[in-house]
């Protein structure tokens, strides 16, 4: 299905993103995240830069290397273009998120440990999809880690409720699943 007609426009900037992720050889993953802002017009930001159109105004790259248990072994961030020459510093704060897992918690770490004026925006916007990257690539993610719980990825939108019909076919045994009270 596509989108209905646009009203009459104008292209005033396009963002680009990418997700990559690949098996090594030495049985660890690097999950890649590519960002792209550019303009069709000349654009300036005055006493910084001028852009030509098409040139990057931010192309950002990072680079997590994780385990099969999407446990963050290193993180290399590259920022080939950005509006600020302070926006650089945001590349060191990073590895703040050595050690930490693309999992229940991911989102909340990336705000503890990058959120605010501790990191950039455009690198915390690629970190949070990351660990959907992650989740696509790395073998064995959507398995369980115990019987008796469901895979992490149910229950965590429509498709996948508890109580779907896909749920149903593909995991009977957590079809209408409800987490044990703790007592």
């Amino acid at each position: 299905m596509s989108l209905p007609p646009a009203h009459p426009r104008k292209l005033a900037h396009t963002r680009t993103t990418s997700y990559h992720g690949y098996q090594r050889e030495d049985g660890l993953w690097d999950i890649e995240a590519h960002l792209r802002d550019t303009k069709p017009d000349l654009f300036d930001i005055p006493g910084e830069h001028t852009w030509q159109p098409e040139e990057p105004i931010h192309d950002m790259h990072i680079r997590l290397t994780v385990d099969t248990q999407l446990v963050i072994h290193a993180i290399a961030v590259s920022m080939n273009s950005t509006p600020h020459g302070e926006c650089d510093q945001a590349a060191d704060p990073m590895q703040k998120m050595v050690g930490c897992r693309l999992g229940a918690g991911w989102r909340k770490a990336i705000d503890e440990n990058l959120g605010n004026a501790k990191g950039c925006t455009h690198l915390r916007e690629l970190l949070f999809n990351m660990a959907t990257a992650a989740f696509q690539s790395v073998t064995g993610t959507f398995a369980g880690s115990h019987p008796d719980q469901p895979p992490p990825h149910l229950g965590r939108c429509l498709s996948w409720r508890f109580d779907s019909p896909l749920v149903e076919r593909r995991y009977p045994m957590f079809f209408k699943w409800t987490p044990k009270s703790k007592t």
